[in-house]
């Protein structure tokens, strides 16, 4: 058996042989050479084959197709972008309108794509619930945020209110204060979406090699172990793996997010609890969590992981009994219920986190540069558009995907937000979780005196603030 398959529940699932493809051991002269098979790169090869046919493309992958995180993330398909607000506060009301539609639509337009090359990913758009469901605190957070979309110009059709009542008719939880519910997310299974892609894109005449890892890439030439490629345009589509390829590293952080999956819940159990049309949904707390009910009837629960000092890429990812612990906590608090339910599957993987939390995407013609990502953990659905956004841009395309805010246009790597020199990144990031964490810990303690919550939440809000 593979040992890929023991890399996420999603991976498990996969009815295919996980043998790997040939590894790169020629010398090549393409187009574009992308590095990574993850979301990322396949979406930029698709558009980019599917607008210009004739370019030659070159996809090398370390492993194989659904290692990184497209293949071990929460299976949330959303229609936004990480800061995407903050970003569009300052657009014109008009200019600001149309970048929701854009974003909003990356649901749509991924289904378009799935039925027009026949892609089965257990694709659902159910939406997705933000729920206060563990202390009252994460009702007025629910209600300051909802007001912010409102004065943004989105409507009911966008971010619609549900009152306890509301929220029962599709998600039942144990504490429940209200949520805020949005059409614009689907639910997915993340690795047959990736190696779905990865057949339609070779199917299309793009090149990919796995176990292919790229030791050195430069203007111009990408190396691995046995070969190397040559390329007008080279596209680092890395993502969490920035740290393995300098000067990636210092634009774009890995952190760590990580999930466990129950066995699959009997119909009764469900019954209890809803989510029958692929909902997903999160409860607002600043430990970011997030969950899914699968096709097959399990539920998919992750929480925040972290960082390591230097930015070193976690491997391992059999999860301690701590790190279990705290996602069976979560998901109990909103569901008692299955408090003691067995979980089958345990994972996680690194994600790329940029500076002021602000994904990019660029082209750096001088240097035949391609980018996007720093998607914060929200990439399933951005890769979708970062891979658009880089086939116009690669084309020399003006679209409305590349007058965006978030396309830096037309200028070097190094004019990239950079995070701090160690040990400035690690104590700074770690004293902002510590934040979240007491944050958490004292809200949801119902005989915290009230000063006590008070300084928690502007402790919390305040590092938050600072990483911003």
């Amino acid at each position: 058996m593979s040992p890929w398959r023991s890399l996420s529940l999603w991976m498990d699932q996969l009815d295919e042989p996980l043998s790997p493809r040939p590894a790169l051991n020629d010398h090549l002269h393409t187009d574009v050479a992308i590095i990574g098979a993850g979301y990322t790169g396949l979406w930029t090869a698709y558009y980019l084959k599917r607008q210009a046919p004739h370019l030659r493309i070159v996809i090398l992958e370390g492993e194989t197709a659904g290692f990184g995180a497209s293949g071990r993330n929460g299976g949330w398909l959303m229609g936004n972008l990480l800061g995407q607000d903050r970003l569009l506060a300052e657009q014109p009301s008009a200019a600001r309108q149309q970048a929701y539609a854009l974003l909003h639509g990356i649901p749509d337009e991924v289904a378009s794509v799935l039925e027009r090359e026949q892609i089965a990913c257990d694709y659902r758009k159910g939406g997705a619930l933000y729920c206060a469901a563990r202390y009252p605190e994460q009702l007025s957070s629910l209600h300051s945020h909802l007001a912010e979309l409102r004065a943004l110009g989105l409507d009911e059709t966008d971010y619609r209110w549900l009152s306890p009542f509301d929220l029962s008719q599709q998600l039942r939880l144990a504490n429940p204060y209200g949520a805020i519910y949005t059409p614009h997310c689907a639910t997915i299974q993340p690795a047959k979406l990736v190696r779905g892609l990865a057949r339609c894109v070779e199917a299309m005449g793009v090149e990919l090699y796995e176990q292919s890892r790229v030791i050195d890439w430069q203007t111009g030439q990408v190396r691995t172990q046995n070969g190397s490629v040559r390329a007008d345009w080279v596209v680092p589509a890395v993502e969490g793996y920035a740290a393995s390829l300098p000067p990636l590293d210092k634009h774009q952080l890995p952190v760590q997010s990580l999930l466990v999956a129950t066995e699959p819940l009997p119909a009764d159990v469900w019954a209890g609890i809803g989510l029958e049309r692929g909902q997903a949904f999160s409860e607002n707390s600043r430990q970011v969590t997030y969950g899914q009910r699968t096709v097959d009837d399990r539920l998919v629960f992750g929480a925040r992981g972290g960082y390591r000092f230097g930015g070193r890429l976690r491997t391992d990812f059999n999860l301690s009994e701590d790190e279990r612990d705290l996602r069976r906590y979560l998901f109990s608090e909103l569901f008692p219920q299955l408090k003691d339910v067995r979980i089958s599957h345990a994972w996680g993987g690194n994600l790329g986190m940029a500076r002021r939390f602000r994904p990019h995407m660029l082209v750096d013609r001088r240097n035949g540069i391609a980018l996007s990502g720093g998607y914060g953990g929200e990439g399933v659905g951005a890769s979708n558009l970062g891979g658009r956004t880089l086939a116009d841009l690669i084309l020399g395309k003006q679209s409305e995907l590349t007058t965006q805010p978030w396309v830096l246009g037309d200028q070097p790597l190094n004019r990239l937000a950079r995070w701090e020199p160690e040990p400035l990144r690690w104590l700074g990031y770690n004293a902002i979780i510590q934040s979240f964490v007491f944050e958490d810990r004292v809200l949801a303690n119902p005989h915290s005196p009230p000063w006590r919550r008070q300084l928690a939440g502007t402790m919390a809000a305040t590092m938050e603030k600072f990483m911003r």
